[in-house]
């Protein structure tokens, strides 16, 4: 690590670095990764002086880097500790690694949310999925890119699966019950928001029906209305949406009061007229094609951000 000021980027996939690398570059923002897949840290040695952006993520098991999530809390605790300033820190962390805890913040703050269950290991899922009128979804609490989500028609199914081979454990034990929501259309918005401030929308397609189209994980169209031909790219600027929204407002206060200062919401407005919010994500990743389109860059701006709480940083020319 460098001894003069930056940002450290904080995270364990290397994939995800270069366009967050070109946007500190175009910023003038010294910036370098700091990969959460192995090492060490003293812990009575001061951390170098900077500013600290934790992208550690929830799909981290995915890519064979289950310890990264306790790594990561452990060096965000050790940064804390010393004062430094950290976006993302380890409170923050919680709410990448738990949609429970995601669930309960956003239902305090009087965001609607999907109704859910969390049920602790399995001998108590086939009682509880009985509370669910059929179509219902199960998930992993700790949960990414959409995986470990499935959508149920029958309990006998829902049944056949958690006593058969293919069942498929969350990382933490805790798997989710959740009322599938119909859509109006095709589709899920996924806002984002840096420094606290909602930067754009993205229109995400879920006319495929696939739970895997990140960021689409909690609902797809009602299967009554018959295939559809898909009608927009998998993700497109929805510039209708706009810091006016009232769930953007609804959004920004839930970030300012839970110290999140980057991150990506995700909410679906369904055939009753609700706008259900069913996600937080803070280690938000951006669609180049959307970036392409939009006033306004996800990447910049945290790269702005980020540097303008470097100490005794100075502008570039």
């Amino acid at each position: 690590m460098s001894d003069s000021p930056r940002v450290y980027v904080i995270h364990e996939n290397e994939e995800w670095w270069p366009p967050f690398a070109a946007a500190f570059e175009a910023a003038g923002v010294p910036a370098e990764q700091w990969l959460l897949t192995d090492g060490s840290i003293d812990l009575d040695a001061e951390p170098p002086q900077g500013v600290f952006w934790s992208r550690l993520s929830a799909s981290a098991h995915t890519r064979d880097h289950a310890e990264s999530k306790e790594f990561g809390r452990a060096v965000l605790r050790w940064l804390e500790s010393w004062g430094r300033t950290v976006i993302g820190g380890s409170h923050v962390l919680e709410f990448e690694v738990s949609k429970v805890a995601q669930h309960a913040a956003l239902r305090r703050a009087g965001i609607d949310v999907p109704r859910t269950v969390a049920v602790f290991g399995t001998s108590d899922l086939k009682r509880r999925a009985r509370e669910f009128a059929p179509p219902f979804i199960s998930k992993h609490n700790q949960g990414g890119k959409g995986l470990g989500v499935r959508r149920w028609d029958s309990h006998d199914e829902f049944d056949a699966w958690v006593d058969g081979a293919e069942f498929e454990p969350s990382p933490d034990g805790i798997t989710l019950i959740q009322e599938f929501l119909f859509a109006r259309e095709p589709f899920v918005t996924r806002a984002e928001y840096v420094a606290g401030d909602f930067v754009y929308a993205v229109r995400v397609d879920t006319s495929a029906g696939s739970f895997e189209l990140c960021p689409a994980d909690a609902c797809v169209v009602d299967p009554a209305a018959g295939a559809l031909e898909p009608v927009f790219p998998p993700f497109a600027l929805r510039d209708e949406v706009t810091g006016e929204h009232p769930l953007v407002a609804e959004h920004r206060a839930f970030l300012r009061a839970n110290d999140i200062r980057i991150a990506g919401l995700e909410f679906v407005e369904t055939i009753d007229g609700r706008l259900v919010t069913y996600d937080v994500n803070t280690n938000t990743n951006y669609n180049p094609d959307v970036e392409a389109l939009a006033p306004r860059s996800g990447p910049g701006d945290i790269a702005r951000f980020l540097g303008s709480l470097l100490p005794e940083r100075v502008p570039a020319a």
